[in-house]
């Protein structure tokens, strides 16, 4: 038997080192994402608005309701919540509830929950599958700080996404929405729960947690709209707190979901001149702009009005500018719910077989904006969900109105959103723009 000397054991060793970590090197480059995700920075993102407010009896906390999904937590078509039906194909069924609905061929229909787990992980894995960057968390000031039952279930939901993001390297940060909350009490209240997120929830500690400028982000959605609650001088007030990081608050980078008209103070904005500044205040203006155009030359109107001159505007007081996308818009049901019916109509803003988004899209890329808000990732009430529904009016509960994917003459799978959106984040990414719908994907 040969012996190795000293020397040869020490080239021998750096042989087996050297072909151990080219190993390494190739089995992280076989199963690595094709691009890294990092969690600093806003610029080049996609970022979908996750609702997450879903749910079904027996899903957390003894809740024996139909979050969002019912009214009067009554099972048959008449109250129905949602215009779109998700697709749960993928979905594993003991994480389903199912209901009293039928299809036409008598099959039952079972819905989700935010609270499980599971859902959410298979969620955050469709924004990593199709190259989403993260979600915007909604979270409820009115309801979280007057009902204790509701805090839980938002914790719980922003507790699921935490660990989602994690697992599928996506991004997210906290959007508080100011809708229907206490006028009196929601400048308070905004500050109290974001001192629980992140003292007691610690969600800023997650590595998954997105930054700008070395500060955890989040959003403010729904001050200066005129039927939203907050004064000009509380809200500025309010602004500065955040951002600077006073009276025990963790600093921010500060996204105002603001109305689509911040710049003239007219249309859906209060008028009240001192908005003018408190919107200027923000670290990033995001105009809403859902249902506010149903076509494409609605959508380059849109553009010319709105988004150029606020571009302009954001330039040139340094600050972001973080546009929204829709797919389409629909309530009836909610508003038949409600004694609107006069009000209501059916597939109210048509997809058009994803071409209105992809307008949109187009328009925004040419306009070389720098990040994008989609709306949303799991809306189904007002018919603006990306993720995946059902497309055929034969899957949908037997007597029920509803939107269908095929509506408007398609046939189409029903992650048909998931693949436009991911396909808009990738040249978005790497800032190129295709001439149309049919030169992205096919059906």
């Amino acid at each position: 038997m040969r012996l190795i000397g000293s020397a040869g054991m020490i080239r021998f060793k750096l042989r087996i080192t050297v072909l151990f970590a080219l190993v390494a090197f190739f089995v992280a480059a076989y199963t690595a994402p094709s691009w890294a995700m990092s969690a600093d920075g806003l610029k080049g993102r996609l970022i979908v608005g996750y609702q997450g407010w879903s749910g079904c009896p027996g899903d957390y906390e003894g809740n024996s309701q139909w979050p969002h999904y019912f009214f009067k937590n009554i099972q048959d078509v008449n109250h129905l919540a949602i215009d779109l039906l998700p697709s749960v194909r993928e979905f594993s069924r003991e994480d389903l509830c199912e209901t009293d609905l039928r299809r036409p061929d008598g099959s039952p229909i079972y819905l989700y929950s935010a609270q499980n787990i599971h859902v959410v992980e298979k969620h955050f894995k469709w924004m990593a599958k199709y190259g989403i960057d993260g979600a915007a968390l909604q979270r409820f000031i009115g309801l979280v700080s007057e009902r204790p039952e509701m805090r839980k279930r938002s914790d719980h939901m922003i507790a699921n996404a935490r660990l989602a993001a994690e697992e599928s390297n996506r991004v997210f940060f906290i959007t508080y929405d100011v809708s229907g909350a206490n006028p009196e009490t929601v400048v308070r209240d905004i500050e109290t729960d974001w001192k629980h997120l992140v003292n007691d929830l610690k969600i800023t500690a997650s590595p998954s947690y997105l930054h700008e400028n070395g500060k955890p982000v989040i959003e403010i959605w729904g001050f200066g709209f005129r039927n939203r609650p907050g004064t000009p001088e509380e809200v500025t007030a309010l602004i500065h707190e955040l951002k600077g990081g006073f009276n025990g608050l963790e600093a921010v980078t500060l996204i105002g979901g603001v109305p689509t008209n911040w710049r003239t103070l007219s249309g859906d904005s209060k008028e009240d001149p001192h908005w003018a500044s408190t919107y200027r205040s923000y670290d990033i203006i995001s105009p809403w702009s859902v249902g506010r155009f149903g076509k494409d030359a609605g959508a380059d109107a849109f553009l010319c009005n709105h988004v150029l001159p606020d571009m302009a505007e954001t330039k040139r007081l340094g600050i972001g500018y973080m546009p929204v996308i829709f797919p389409g818009f629909s309530r009836y049901n909610q508003q038949t719910d409600h004694d609107q019916e006069e009000k209501a109509i059916l597939n109210q803003i048509p997809r058009r077989c994803g071409k209105f988004l992809w307008h949109q899209v187009y328009d925004l890329l040419n306009a070389d904006v720098n990040m994008i808000y989609g709306a949303m990732f799991d809306e189904v009430d007002e018919g603006t969900a990306l993720m995946p529904v059902e497309t055929r009016e034969d899957r949908l509960p037997k007597g029920a109105k509803m939107v269908y994917l095929d509506q408007d003459g398609c046939s189409l799978p029903d992650d048909w959103y998931l693949r436009i959106v991911g396909k808009a984040a990738e040249f978005f990414r790497y800032r190129k723009v295709p001439e149309s719908l049919d030169t992205v994907l096919k059906p």
